[in-house]
């Protein structure tokens, strides 16, 4: 009888928004209501960034929990929120949290095009299980994320240097966030054309007279 430990299921559905969007979806609702009471309205960002840190590391404890690992997209996200978030509560100065996004996407954009040239492509080692590519159709995949990313750098500056905080706080989201969709779902048509379907495996033939 085999003592290895079941495999736990990756979330799904509601689990995995919750996992991902949670946190940013709390620290935009945390800010909003505090910037609407006197008190707390010139500290708001700093108490929202503090609640986004927080959840954030239960959204990472939850998953590790539910599935048993911590997906490395999901530690990337976490030391970014931890170490700019402490940084803005450390000095007191918001322009470090929202600088997070201008340094997501400078990671990720860094990140693929290094794994491409040392051909460990990490489209490959995050998805391989999913697809089935040939090595050129993972690079040109890959390419065209570290191609996105780096335009969305400079979308994340230009928002940052132009809204006040407040306007930072409610417009980023969207504004960074569903280009990113909209973009996975542009790659959709590549992926369907280019994925192949491994044949199944069937026992070898008996051989005549055996």
């Amino acid at each position: 009888m085999s003592n290895e430990t079941p495999a736990r299921p990756a979330p799904t559905g509601p689990h995995q928004l919750l996992i991902d969007f949670g946190p940013v979806g709390l620290f935009i609702v945390s800010s909003n209501i505090l910037n609407r009471f006197p008190e707390t309205k010139e500290n708001s960002i700093f108490i929202a960034t503090a609640i986004f840190i927080v959840a954030t590391l239960i959204a990472i404890a939850y998953c590790r929990w539910k599935t048993g690992r911590i997906p490395p997209a999901l530690l990337v996200v976490g030391a970014l929120v931890v170490g700019f978030g402490g940084l803005t509560l450390a000095l007191h100065n918001d322009e470090f949290i929202k600088l997070r996004p201008t340094f997501a996407n400078i990671f990720y954009c860094v990140a693929i095009l290094i794994s491409v040239g040392i051909k460990q492509n990490v489209m490959k080692l995050v998805f391989g299980h999913v697809f089935t590519f040939s090595e050129r159709n993972w690079t040109i995949l890959a390419l065209r994320w570290a191609g996105f990313f780096f335009v969305m750098i400079f979308a994340a500056e230009y928002i940052r240097r132009t809204m006040t905080t407040d306007d930072w706080v409610n417009y980023h989201f969207p504004v960074l966030y569903v280009p990113t969709l909209i973009f996975a779902l542009a790659n959709t048509p590549f992926i369907l054309k280019h994925n192949i379907e491994e044949a199944p495996q069937t026992p070898p033939a008996a051989a005549p007279g055996a």
